[in-house]
């Protein structure tokens, strides 16, 4: 059991963190010959990563050459800029460019499997999805096999140790009842998460979303930001923390969260699904960004959203990512279905002609594709009719609003390196995943959630030998 593994008193590399980029980080340093201790606060490993979708964007790769996609990383560079409002830090985003398509292919080379989602609307297909958790786990088991790795689950790191220069030279961490202190001849990792689990970190950057249903990892509340704080850390996009629409409620018209289950999130919109209120209206252009869809969600009546879709978007379901899976949320209780909008309005409790005359609203629009109430562009998936919403049975995914991860954090340059205040290295610090700011900017691309963990894990791993000896 990692649980007991005995903690070493010094390590060439300590990494603070087993989600996938704390997994990524340190399985890279280990292949590079390094001594790795990879500590995880929680019984176990993964945190937000096992969580998540399951989607990771990659361009230039052999998946995508196959099925005749053209693309390439300088487009996907766009991609990102272009959802963050161009408020993200091009250091970091073009660090992800550098290692996304050698991260894939180290991660195939390692036995990993991906299938590439067709998006069937025109933009680039370039999600390249893997099973929920399957990913984390996966290469956790090739780190376990490394006899230079030391893996410690229930270790929860509480400071950074510094000398008389400035430099980090280790970490005291608490495991079990005992305290340790672990000396890092070479650098410390941290790959710690966010803070969407402290009440007091959401207080201060997001007061808004301090009552969001939380689906982040459990210990996700900010131990790594709060350290390297201590020592004059700067952090990025603090500003922009949203909340993701798409979160399940499992027994509407009950509101009250499920204390014994962990809510889902799905994305029917994302293959033609309307997305009603309570009065039976659209809101909102379906094809946004989810994070941008919450903040609207939100001043809508008790802040709900329904996704409507018929039994052709039902047949557009894939099981990975998972939140492409709603043939699976139906099978689990997430979505409703009824023989008619009628009978759909009523388990809703929207007023059936109400929805009844939005549907057929919409539907006139499809048939030309445009959308002069909200400006989505409306496509037919390749079938005549395949925008609207017309062929029973059909289906409704009742969505609020909840907190997946925190999408800020420190600040770091292209080498991963944390950076100060003033904008210098903090000597032997770096950083990767949840816990790095500045890469998404003001909005949220799908499938960089778990990219950035992947890719900048990968590239910490590197970058964290390199140069790194005092």
């Amino acid at each position: 059991m990692t649980s007991a593994a005995e903690i070493p008193g010094q390590a060439d590399v300590i990494v603070v963190g087993a989600g996938l980029a704390g997994i990524v980080a340190a399985l890279t340093a280990a292949e590079s010959g390094a001594a790795v201790l990879l500590l995880e606060k929680g019984s176990e490993i993964g945190g937000s990563s096992v969580k998540a979708g399951g989607g990771m964007l990659f361009a230039g790769t052999d998946l995508q050459a196959e099925a005749g996609v053209a693309d390439d990383g300088e487009q996907l560079r766009e991609a990102i800029l272009q959802y963050g409002r161009y408020k993200n830090d091009p250091a970091t985003v073009d660090a992800y460019i550098r290692h996304q398509l050698g991260t894939f292919n180290w991660m195939c080379g390692h036995g990993a499997e991906f299938t590439l989602n067709i998006t069937g609307t025109g933009e680039v297909s370039r999600m390249h999805s893997t099973p929920r958790g399957y990913l984390a786990r996966y290469l956790y088991g090739e780190l376990l096999a490394l006899p230079n790795a030391t893996c410690r689950t229930d270790a929860a790191v509480h400071r950074l140790l510094t000398d008389d220069q400035h430099r980090v030279t280790g970490v005291t961490a608490t495991a079990g009842d005992a305290d340790v202190t672990v000396a890092a001849t070479r650098s410390v990792v941290l790959t710690s998460g966010g803070f969407a689990r402290s009440p007091e970190l959401l207080q201060t950057f997001a007061p808004a979303w301090v009552d969001a249903v939380k689906m982040s990892g459990t210990e996700n509340t900010g131990d790594g930001l709060r350290m390297a704080w201590q020592l004059g850390a700067g952090v990025a996009d603090m500003g922009y923390i949203e909340a993701s629409f798409g979160a399940s409620i499992k027994n509407y018209p009950d509101l009250a969260e499920e204390a014994d289950e962990e809510p889902i999130l799905l994305y029917p919109n994302s293959q033609g699904a309307i997305i009603v209120n309570l009065d039976g209206h659209r809101f909102v252009n379906e094809a946004l960004n989810y994070k941008i869809i919450s903040g609207i969600c939100a001043g809508q009546p008790k802040s709900i959203g329904f996704q409507i879709f018929d039994e052709k978007i039902m047949d557009r379901s894939q099981p990975t990512p998972s939140p492409a899976d709603w043939k699976g949320g139906y099978e689990t209780g997430f979505v409703i279905s009824a023989a008619t909008i009628a009978e759909l309005a009523e388990k809703l409790l929207i007023d059936p002609g109400a929805l009844q005359k939005t549907i057929d609203t919409y539907n006139q629009y499809a048939d030309t594709g445009t959308d002069p109430d909200f400006g989505r562009t409306i496509h037919d998936y390749g079938t005549p009719g395949g925008g609207r919403i017309d062929t029973a049975p059909f289906y409704a995914f009742p969505s609020r609003n909840g907190l997946t991860t925190t999408y800020c954090g420190l600040r770091v340059d292209g080498r991963m390196r944390v950076l100060d205040v003033f904008g210098s290295p903090i000597p032997g610090l770096f950083a990767a995943g949840e816990v790095v700011g500045g890469f998404h900017g003001a909005a949220y691309l799908s499938g960089t959630g778990l990219g950035k963990a992947g890719v900048l894990g990968r590239a910490a791993g590197l970058e964290c030998l390199a140069g790194a000896t005092p």
